[in-house]
């Protein structure tokens, strides 16, 4: 029972991840795993199979085989920091790195004295030195520059060949050694660079996608703001003089003061006219234009969608009531899901407007919690007739609005109109 319940627990914290949380953990993933199966291929069975069965082979050989069990345990435990650096969460690893360094410099000794003693058949050596820099130059590739890289890979490379130099090896082994710790570097480098590099781009664009929101939306309340400020300024200008001016004709008695106050009431009345029609501008949504726009958006964000139906017709409180399921929809489909298909229906039926969002993006029993769109949504429904239900069936998430063809007013209308007519019910309400 407690391994059902950690593969649950570990299904659900895959399913709320984001797909580029997804990508950096496999990635990192992979990472760990692969100097286990280069230090298995290349390491552990070359050389427990080609040792000297002298004791003075057999013990430096099984000394290289732990070390590099050392490696491997090592760079298990720092690739994610070297990771974080590259992609700015963290601070360079330098006591990571002097670890894994000095691993290796082990690790080159015990091949030195291995090779010397002549303790290795068949100058099987070469596969433990093309696995002995991979550890190491594996987290690197995560921590410096290119450049820093190659100049690190120049220094071990120049060192390893004058080590086994200095031993008396001068033949093309020499030349096939310096070639399988090139091979073992460049392996190291391209296998965790390049999907460093890619994680990085995806991050950045995930970024770019945020601020690109937060920018629209601040755009809009600018724009919004400044309609009102066109609409309200001069009024109020013209509103305030005028009241002044009636304030002091009637310390006069004059009967002109009369005139000005009815002259601001019809200001104050244009006022409140001039106002709803921006506040139905920015409410008022068309049903058409969310649809190909939900359209365009999943489909470049990967998630292929098929629209069915023709809004063409719709009353425009109909249309903008569904305009806002559309958005909410898209929204929920692209932030808290990973869906591979979408699909949106419009259908009018006895008189009666059906809206359906269906994507298979959303676990199990996520529909029901937490965010305020769905109630949103609902009372934005409420104020036309309508309705809103989602379920959560068979890895499915259906959202479904329904609307009546001709929408009488509902009590958000009717609280909105006395507001902006400055009816005394409306405070209370």
């Amino acid at each position: 029972m407690n391994v059902v319940g950690r593969m649950r627990f570990w299904q659900r914290g895959w399913h709320e991840r984001t797909k580029i949380e997804r990508v950096e953990l496999q990635s990192v993933a992979l990472w760990h795993a692969m100097p286990w199966l280069l230090c298995l291929s290349w390491g552990s069975l070359p050389l427990g199979l080609s040792l000297e069965p002298d004791l003075p082979a057999q013990l430096l050989g099984w000394a290289m085989i732990v070390t590099a069990a050392a490696q491997c345990v090592h760079v298990n435990r720092s690739l994610r920091r070297a990771l974080d650096h590259y992609l700015g969460r963290a601070p360079y690893p330098a006591r990571d790195l002097a670890v894994s360094r000095t691993l290796m410099a082990v690790m080159l000794v015990l091949a030195l004295a291995l090779q010397a003693v002549g303790g290795i058949q068949g100058g099987m050596i070469g596969f433990a030195l093309a696995f002995l820099v991979v550890p190491h130059f594996e987290a690197l590739a995560f921590a410096v520059p290119l450049r820093d890289f190659a100049g690190r890979f120049a220094l071990v490379e120049a060192t390893t060949v004058g080590g086994f130099a200095a031993i008396g090896m001068h033949d093309v082994r020499l030349f096939m050694i310096a070639v399988l710790v090139a091979f073992g570097a460049g392996v190291a480098l391209l296998s965790t660079r390049c999907g460093a590099w890619t994680l990085s781009v995806m991050w950045e664009a995930d970024r770019a996608r945020e601020v690109e929101a937060r920018l629209a939306v601040a755009e809009e309340r600018l724009r919004f703001g400044r309609d009102l400020h066109d609409v309200m300024g001069r009024n109020l200008a013209v509103i305030a003089l005028k009241s002044e001016l009636a304030a002091q004709l009637a310390r006069r008695g004059r009967p002109e003061a009369v005139d000005q106050m009815v002259e601001v009431q019809r200001i104050a009345q244009q006022s409140q006219r001039e106002i709803r029609e921006v506040v139905r501008g920015y409410r008022e949504v068309e049903l058409g234009v969310e649809l190909a726009g939900a359209q365009g958006v999943l489909e470049a964000a990967g998630i292929p969608c098929r629209v069915t139906g023709e809004p063409a017709g719709l009353p425009a409180a109909v249309q903008s009531a569904l305009g806002w399921v559309v958005r909410e929809g898209t929204t929920n489909v692209l932030r808290h899901g990973d869906a591979q298909h979408c699909a949106i229906t419009v259908s009018v039926a006895e008189g009666q407007t059906t809206l359906t969002i269906e994507n298979d993006g959303v676990p199990e029993g996520r529909a029901a919690t937490g965010g305020t769109g769905l109630p949103g949504l609902r009372e934005r429904l409420a104020a036309v007739g309508g309705t809103l239900e989602h379920r959560a069936d068979g890895g499915l998430f259906r959202l479904t609005a329904r609307v009546p063809v001709s929408p009488g007013t509902g009590p958000a209308d009717e609280a909105g109109d006395a507001l902006l007519a400055g009816a005394p019910g409306a405070r209370a309400s």
